[in-house]
């Protein structure tokens, strides 16, 4: 007789429950030939279904050993086990295990698959199966649209799609009528009579007597083992010479293999879609704040920016006495129109304009205000970063000159003047003096809310027609870009009190102001981000949850896909694959929410701009994808450790 296809040899399985060990199976002699249709028999817990889950390759033995077509089963990978559950062995189970979420004609094409083969032809072989267990008009009906007589037939339908050497049948008739038990059992005679290895476990002794040799189990031990008819089995097919080999896998291979993957873990995600959305929620709110929170920050850092190149980035000011509040500032006369031509004459000064301040009445016609008077140079509005929206600004003739001139800001154009007139030409009374309007200027920008009408002069003029002094209320200065401020600062410093003789002023430098309101905003910014942070870590952590839930759920589905000759990394990638798909998903999701409230809130007059970038959009996905593979992997990882026996027995 050629070698035995499956041998078991001094076989035992023992259980640990609780502090005591029970022990399913003795030392286990049995052989079973390519080709034989072979009945185990035993009543309820005799070790029969054990001895099945050992010939699967679904558990190991306790000791002994157990040999496939020469192979030792204890020496093979995990990997390996898989490869021989899926290239040598079919399995028709009791409860028939098909996946719920899954038509026919998806559970048929499960173990091809896992197997790497077409999915044109896999297809096609499903279809024939089917069709040939006559199935042919329920290809696209889901488990719970079929009968068990019609399930058990997907269930032999999916044990054939690889070839099916070895047929593996506990109980197929147990949950079936009369009728459909006939049917089945003639379907498995029919495969036998093909050359099928057909074990069949069965109690009853009627199923029994359709096999040609029954082997009787009791209290795990064969108490007979006998042929009831020839049926010439052994001559009928040889076992193959190797039942696990090496197979080398193209780059395309792998490319089906992760789209198989995603195929399969999109279908899963859509099979459970509430669960999914509540999985992605937190990954919604969390890449929506973050996003939201960049993109307002940066709107924000911008309008910032603007407003601080209106104050000048780089601009010092000089005034008399030791500071703001001095009540003796005004007895000091030593800041004179010297101290600004000296100051211009530096290399790191790019201008330079004298000020003098007071405030007057203003009058055109019959209308009166107080307004604040500013005697400045003709580089005032370079240093200010002043902007002329009517008009001109004087030049330095005019102020030589001592020209009887003046730039109003809007605010003086809009109290002086009606809507729609043009004031440039205009004469003014400030004070005593008549005053020509020769422009219109936008306001200086300053910290807080400036509600005073401002006019400017030349510091000439309002220095001897005016103010009737020869002294200035202080020099703004505008250093050279590229030249650090602060030491600008103290080389002015410097240059003055040599002049002065002592030091009689102070600077005010507004670029350590600016960049006090530039760490203070990216303090706060830091601060949001890092609560919208931890919401991606909390929506994170969910997703952990959900998939754990997931796996718990799916239990008995990872059974199916393991004993059907998924691998163990085929597990894990689809989890995980999973996580990751909730995470792109609710990230885009995320986004799109993030664009929409960037929409309704936005301001057209500009008070709240929400500016968003590639990038920031780049590292969103960046982070949902970090996310999924993250917080999937540990679910991921525990459902491909899940042994495919306890898994099968969990409902």
């Amino acid at each position: 007789m050629s070698e035995p296809l499956l041998e078991l040899r001094q076989l035992r399985r023992t259980f640990s429950i609780g502090e005591q060990t029970v022990t399913a199976l003795k030392d286990i002699d049995l052989v079973i030939h390519a080709g034989e249709m072979v009945a185990i028999v035993g009543q309820s817990g005799s070790g029969k279904s054990t001895l099945m889950n050992i010939l699967g390759c679904l558990d190991r033995p306790t000791s002994g050993s157990y040999r496939v077509a020469g192979s030792d089963v204890a020496a093979l990978s995990s990997g390996e086990l898989a490869q021989l559950r899926r290239e040598h062995f079919g399995f028709v189970f009791q409860r028939y295990h098909l996946i719920g979420d899954l038509s026919a004609l998806g559970n048929v094409e499960v173990p091809a698959v896992y197997a790497r083969r077409d999915g044109t032809f896999r297809r096609e072989r499903a279809r024939s199966l089917l069709r040939k267990l006559g199935l042919g008009e329920r290809l696209d009906h889901r488990p719970a649209q079929l009968s068990g007589g019609q399930q058990q037939r997907v269930s032999i339908a999916r044990a054939l799609m690889n070839g099916g050497e070895v047929i593996l049948a506990d109980e197929p008739t147990g949950a079936l009528d009369r009728q459909s038990g006939t049917e089945m059992l003639a379907i498995l005679k029919e495969l036998h009579a093909e050359g099928h290895t057909i074990v069949l476990v069965t109690h009853d002794l009627q199923v029994a007597a359709h096999a040609d040799r029954i082997v009787e189990l009791s209290d795990g031990v064969i108490i007979s083992d006998r042929i009831v008819r020839d049926g010439g089995a052994a001559s009928r097919r040889s076992h193959p010479g190797k039942v696990v080999t090496k197979k080398s896998r193209s780059l395309q291979a792998y490319r089906d293999e992760l789209a198989e993957a995603l195929r399969m873990g999109f279908a899963a995600l859509m099979a459970h879609r509430v669960r999914t959305f509540l999985t992605m929620l937190g990954i919604i709110i969390g890449i929506a704040s973050v996003a939201s929170v960049v993109a307002l920050g940066e709107g924000t850092r911008q309008q910032v920016l603007s407003s601080i190149n209106g104050l000048g980035t780089n601009t010092v000011a000089i005034y008399p006495g030791s500071g703001f509040g001095d009540v003796t500032a005004w007895r000091i006369r030593t800041l004179t129109a010297g101290d600004a031509d000296a100051l211009a004459q530096q290399s790191y000064v790019d201008s330079v304009s004298p000020s003098a301040f007071t405030q007057l009445t203003l009058r055109h016609g019959a209308t009166e205000a107080n307004a604040v008077v500013t005697g400045v140079g003709d580089q005032y509005f370079r240093v200010q970063g002043v902007q002329i929206i009517q008009g001109r600004a004087f030049g330095a003739a005019e102020v030589r000159a001592r020209a009887q001139v003046v730039v109003i800001d809007i605010a003086t154009r809009k109290k002086l003047f009606a809507e729609g007139v043009d004031p440039v030409g205009e004469v003014v009374m400030v004070g005593t003096v008549p005053c020509r309007i020769i422009g219109v200027a936008k306001p200086v920008r300053s910290f807080g809310d400036n509600q005073n009408l401002n006019l400017y002069l030349p510091y000439t003029t309002v220095l001897e027609r005016i103010m009737g002094r020869s002294y200035l209320g202080g020099i703004s200065v505008r250093i050279s870009d590229g030249a650090p401020t602060d030491l600008a600062q103290a080389v002015i410093e410097r240059l003055l009190k040599l002049r002065h003789g002592r030091k009689d002023f102070f600077v005010f430098n507004e670029d350590a102001v600016l960049k006090t309101i530039r760490s203070t905003s990216l303090a706060l910014e830091l601060l949001v981000s890092a609560i919208a942070a931890i919401t991606l870590l909390v929506g994170g952590i969910g997703v952990m949850n959900i998939m754990l839930v997931s796996v718990i759920e799916r239990t008995q589905e990872i059974g199916i896909r393991t004993a059907v000759c998924a691998r163990r990394n085929d597990i894990l990638a689809q989890f995980l694959i999973e996580a990751v798909l909730v995470c792109l998903i609710g990230g885009t999701l995320g986004i799109i929410l993030a664009l929409g409230i960037g929409w309704i809130f936005s301001n057209p007059q500009g008070t709240l701009r929400m500016v968003f970038s590639t990038s920031a959009v780049a590292a969103a996905f960046g982070v949902s994808t970090l996310i999924g593979v993250t917080f999937g992997f540990l679910p991921a990882r525990n459902a491909s450790r899940l042994d495919p026996v306890e898994a099968l027995a969990r409902d």
